[in-house]
C-alpha cells in the first residue's frame, strides 16, 4: 500500500486528492494546525469512512516548524509528499503579508530538506499557482512563461516553485511543481469570488440575502474543477521523470460571466443584485489569466472533464440546496440568520 502525506489536507484541493488517493488504494496522512477550534468539515466523511481502519490519519503540524515537519516525515516514511498548505486568498496575502510569506515559503524548504534527508525516495509534489504570472498580457501562458508576481501571495508561490527546481537539480530529487489555475468546486471557501457568488445566489433565491457585493467585475480567470485538477496533481508524480506541469482549461471567463451565468441559472438577472465596492479590488489588480495546458495533455495524457457551465450548475445546485436547508433550520429557531442576511 502506497503512502501520502498532504499538508492542507482540509482545503478544498486537499478533500479531492484525500478521495483520489484514498480510492486508489492509498494510506493517507495529513497535516491540520492546532487551534481552538479544528475545522475538519470537509474531509469529515472522509474520516468517518476510512480513519477507524487507519487509512486515514491526521497529525497536528504547522508549516513554520520545520522540527514538526522534518518529525512527520520520518515517522510516516511517504512515498509521495502533496505540499497544498498556504494561506491561499490573494486580497487577505495583503493584509496579513509576513504571515502569508512565511506558511507559503518556509514549509516548502522544511519539507524539500526532509525529503533530500530521507532514506526513503520520496516523489514531491509542490502546488505553484497560475498568480505567479501576474496577468500582464492577454495571452496564453505555459511552463516557460515569465513569473510577475503581483501579491505577497503570488511572491511566496514564486520562491516555492523555484526553490522546488533548485532541489530538484541539486540534489536528484523526484520534485514537480503543478501550476494549476484557478480550479473551484462547492468545497471552495467562501471568501473566494466563485463560492462567494453560488452562495449568494442560493440565499438570494431562498429569500435570504437581498445582494452580493463584488470588486473587479472584469478580471478574466481560467475556471476549472478542482476534482479534475488533483487527478493532474496525482499523475504529475507518476511519470518517471519530475518535471513542472501547467493545468487549466484553456479558456477565459470574466467574474461577471460567471455571475451572470449563476444568477440566471436560478432565473434571476444578476445585474439587479450585485453592488460594487472598491474594498474588494486587489491593491495590485491580476486582469486576465489564460492557461496552456498543452504540456500536460501530451505527457500525463490530462485534460479537464468539466466544462464552464458544467461547473457553475454544480456549485449554484449545491449552494441552493444548502440555502434551503439553512432556511429550514431558521424558520424552526434552530439556527440565527446573520446581521447582513436577514430574511
Amino acid at each position: 500500500m502506497k503512502k501520502a502525506l498532504i499538508t492542507g489536507i482540509t482545503g478544498q484541493d486537499g478533500f479531492y486528492l484525500t478521495k483520489l488517493l484514498l480510492e486508489k488504494g492509498y494510506e493517507v496522512s495529513g497535516t491540520i494546525r492546532r487551534s481552538s477550534s479544528i475545522n475538519t468539515d470537509r474531509i469529515d466523511p472522509l474520516i468517518s469512512q476510512f480513519s477507524e481502519d487507519g487509512q486515514l490519519k491526521l497529525y497536528y503540524s504547522d508549516l513554520i516548524d520545520s522540527s514538526s515537519l522534518n518529525n512527520l516525515v520520518n515517522n510516516i516514511e511517504p512515498d509521495e509528499i502533496y505540499n497544498l498548505a498556504a494561506q491561499s486568498h490573494v486580497q487577505v496575502s495583503f493584509k496579513n503579508p509576513v504571515y502569508t510569506s512565511q506558511t507559503g515559503t518556509l514549509g516548502t524548504l522544511s519539507l524539500l530538506e526532509a525529503v533530500k534527508n530521507s532514506n526513503k525516495k520520496i516523489r514531491f509534489y509542490q502546488a505553484s499557482s497560475s498568480e505567479m504570472y501576474g496577468g500582464i498580457n492577454n495571452e496564453k501562458l505555459d511552463e516557460s512563461s515569465l513569473f510577475e508576481p503581483k501579491s505577497p501571495y503570488a511572491a511566496a508561490k514564486v520562491f516555492s516553485h523555484n526553490v522546488t527546481k533548485i532541489y530538484r537539480d541539486s540534489y536528484d530529487l523526484f520534485c514537480a511543481n503543478g501550476i494549476l489555475f484557478n480550479h473551484e468546486s462547492p468545497h471552495r471557501g467562501e471568501t473566494f469570488v466563485t463560492r462567494k457568488i453560488t452562495k449568494a445566489v442560493g440565499r438570494i433565491a431562498a429569500g435570504m440575502q437581498k445582494y452580493v457585493t463584488l470588486g473587479n467585475l472584469e478580471a478574466h480567470r481560467d475556471w476549472g474543477f478542482a476534482g479534475d485538477y488533483v487527478e493532474g496533481m496525482w499523475k504529475m508524480l507518476q511519470v518517471d521523470h519530475p518535471d513542472d506541469w501547467v493545468l487549466a482549461t484553456g479558456e477565459t471567463h470574466t467574474v461577471k460571466e460567471f455571475a451572470k451565468m449563476a444568477f440566471e441559472y436560478v432565473g434571476l438577472d444578476s445585474e439587479r443584485y450585485i453592488k460594487i465596492s472598491e474594498k474588494y479590488f486587489r491593491p495590485n489588480e491580476v486582469e486576465h489569466l489564460l492557461g496552456d495546458y498543452s504540456k500536460a495533455a501530451k505527457e500525463l495524457n490530462w485534460k479537464p472533464k468539466t466544462s464552464f457551465k458544467e461547473l457553475v450548475q454544480m456549485m449554484v445546485e449545491h449552494d441552493v440546496e444548502e440555502a434551503s436547508r439553512e432556511k429550514v433550520l431558521i424558520e424552526n429557531n434552530l439556527l440565527k440568520p446573520t446581521w447582513e442576511n436577514p430574511i
